[in-house]
């Protein structure tokens, strides 16, 4: 097997599981190869403006490929309705 060969199932393997494989380097700065669309979506998520449309697609996205984890469920009791009042 060639150094090809090993580097092609390592890059079909981080698309396939959707992961992100960080390189380190002697002497230099470590690098990481991610998914083209994880990458896509994660510069989509931290250039649009937090509250907007595009940003929520983008977090969504995120939130579905287990990037980031979805907000908790809050229990709406009393006590969860009562902090907005005074």
């Amino acid at each position: 097997m060639t150094y090809f060969d090993i580097l092609k199932k390592y890059l079909d393997q981080i698309n396939e599981d959707n992961e992100t494989v960080y390189v380190t380097r002697s002497n230099n700065e470590s690098v990481a190869v991610v998914n083209q669309n994880k990458l896509n979506w994660l510069e989509k998520y931290a250039r649009s403006e937090e509250g907007s449309r595009e940003h929520a697609i983008a977090r969504d996205q995120l939130i579905r490929q287990k990037f980031i984890s979805p907000d908790p469920v809050v229990k709406s009791d009393d006590n969860y309705w009562g902090q907005f009042y005074e």
